[in-house]
């Protein structure tokens, strides 16, 4: 489908015109729109979130498969940088799974909130720099955190209009699973699973700060549907 039949789909007539402009200045279909699907569930965006991507649907589906090989109970999950939510409402609407989902964007949570609210989610939002209000543990965290490195060159439709705090994850990219993986024991049951989206490029350096942080941990690392480096999963029994 292209961009101008998906407006034509998802947009009143009285609005298609307006909609079109919009899409020639660079604007993304999915903001004009103002939802999107994930997991065959709806989720409203707008430019304080990052619109949500096949790769993360990846991310979540491994990660559910983890999940049901390593529990056999009730579970706990963690999403840090939730921007819309979807990761946080995809896994509790389809796990037996108490949901916690931060964000350092009170502006994100607000999305998420109507998001979990549409979904019929029990997901608990929550403002916090990473751990930073986080008290509990937890058998999962899960994080898509900004990853893309200061200098990296990426597509205008996405610099000019996603949330550059959703995107930038310092000058190589690893400021945030440092933050996380550095702190992570605190927040971990002694089973556990971590489970990240990762930059293609970024793999062997998130091993090893997983390596340096952690006690022994078993380090997955997966590619996506295009043969890239895309997703880190860390096991720790």
């Amino acid at each position: 489908m292209t961009d101008i039949e998906y407006l034509k789909k998802y947009l009143n007539p009285n609005e298609l015109e307006n909609g079109i402009k919009r899409l020639e200045n660079g604007e993304p279909v999915q903001y004009i729109v103002g939802n999107v699907s994930f997991y065959g569930f709806s989720f409203d965006v707008n430019n304080s979130v990052l619109i949500p991507r096949f790769e993360t649907e990846e991310l979540v589906s491994r990660t559910i498969n983890l999940i049901k090989k390593y529990f056999n109970k009730e579970i706990s999950i963690l999403d840090i940088g939730t921007g819309s939510g979807c990761i946080a409402i995809t896994l509790n609407k389809l796990l037996s799974a108490k949901v916690d989902a931060v964000d350092i964007s009170s502006d994100a949570l607000k999305v998420a909130t109507k998001n979990g609210i549409k979904n019929n989610s029990s997901v608990n939002f929550f403002v916090s720099d990473v751990f930073s209000n986080v008290k509990d543990k937890y058998d999962v965290i899960i994080s898509n955190p900004p990853y893309i490195k200061e200098d990296e060159e990426i597509m205008d439709i996405v610099k000019n209009n996603e949330p550059h705090i959703a995107l930038y994850g310092g000058k190589d990219g690893l400021y945030f699973y440092d933050k996380i993986l550095k702190d992570a024991k605190k927040y971990l049951n002694k089973t556990s699973i971590i489970a990240f989206e990762i930059g293609c490029s970024e793999a062997l350096e998130i091993r090893d700060l997983a390596i340096k942080y952690l006690d022994n941990p078993e380090v997955i690392i997966e590619k996506d549907y295009n043969d890239l480096d895309r997703f880190v999963f860390i096991i720790q029994r």
